[in-house]
């Protein structure tokens, strides 16, 4: 299961409801992110982060995917059976990608980073042609709040990016070319995380990197020597 996480901010991000329809209370969700609904014509549409395991099995539809059952996270997050899937999170959770392929999705579902940013159609999707939808940029995941949950697993984080690694698998027990799944940096740029101060502990420095660096400059101040000594 691919490693999950969430970047880090001071900032915290309001949760919040839209909609263009009659508004509805949203249900409490175990996702770290709440339901933005928009309407679009006779068409709601429902986004939704969705924290892995997702608890959904999809089917695949004449426009989009079918949602065949929802329990668990997908469940409390509002997604039902009979629903249907336009948009979910690519292999990297950087883009919304349309959810038009069956195998596509649930590979891109599998590699994304937790949680999964889903939309759905409520019920039958007469209106949305999914397979002239357009990818889109991911919501914003810098500025938000670590649930508890993700406070007692959060370890590590990447200095590059400012992802925060807390899956429950240990992070020293994961492979060495494992990658954040936020910026592909490898796992030497992840440094031990306190989630209760926001620091991190380390210098963070890539020693490796460095001392290429270090070594490319005294060859090029060779070379400079040896061309003022021969003209």
């Amino acid at each position: 299961m691919q490693a999950t996480g969430l970047s880090f901010s001071n900032s915290i991000a309001a949760t919040r409801v839209t909609s263009q329809t009659t508004p509805r209370r949203a249900p409490v969700l175990s996702a770290r992110r709440a339901v933005t609904v928009t309407a679009k014509g006779a068409t709601k549409q429902v986004q939704v982060d969705v924290e892995k395991p997702l608890g959904l099995q999809l089917a695949q539809g004449k426009n989009g995917l079918k949602v065949k059952s929802a329990s668990g996270n997908a469940a409390k997050a509002g997604i039902q059976s009979g629903d249907t899937v336009i948009y979910t999170s690519s292999f990297f959770g950087d883009e919304l990608w349309p959810a038009d392929k069956l195998g596509f999705t649930r590979s891109a579902i599998q590699a994304a980073p937790s949680p999964v940013t889903i939309v759905v159609v409520k019920g039958e999707n007469t209106s949305v042609d999914v397979k002239r939808l357009p990818k889109k940029p991911a919501p914003q995941r810098f500025g938000r709040k670590l649930t508890a949950a993700q406070k007692t697993r959060a370890t590590h984080l990447c200095i590059d990016c400012g992802y925060i690694y807390c899956d429950e698998t240990p992070f020293a027990q994961l492979p060495g070319d494992y990658r954040c799944p936020q910026c592909n940096a490898p796992k030497r740029r992840f440094l031990k995380f306190d989630a209760e101060t926001g620091k991190t502990e380390g210098s963070g420095v890539d020693f490796g990197t460095l001392a290429t660096v270090i070594g490319g400059l005294a060859g090029v101040a060779l070379l400079g020597y040896l061309g003022l000594s021969l003209s």
